[in-house]
């Protein structure tokens, strides 16, 4: 991975969080789990920085979906509602 693919990366992993309400560290996890990050972002790098911020992220929640990463994210705010509502949650969300 070279400078720039290495910063779009970066870029696109905190564009992530931000969107989904996550930490960076966990959205990079997610993505390294399901090979994002190898197998989508560096090799078309090329492609994907011309694009907008919101089209990739948007892009990227597709990938994760086909994957079977995205669902991390729903039970991430269905804990969050379980634990606002009643204070404990029988959930456990693993990362």
């Amino acid at each position: 991975m070279n400078k720039e693919s290495f910063s779009f990366v970066v870029y696109m992993i905190h564009a992530c969080a931000n969107k989904w309400n996550m930490m960076p560290s966990e959205v990079y996890q997610k993505l390294q789990s399901v090979g994002c990050i190898q197998c989508y972002f560096v090799p078309h790098y090329d492609i994907l920085h011309t694009q907008g911020t919101s089209y990739i992220v948007d892009d990227i929640k597709r990938y994760l979906e086909v994957r079977g990463g995205y669902s991390i994210l729903i039970l991430r705010c269905l804990y969050k509602f379980c634990v606002k509502q009643s204070g404990n949650c029988l959930l456990r969300v693993e990362d």
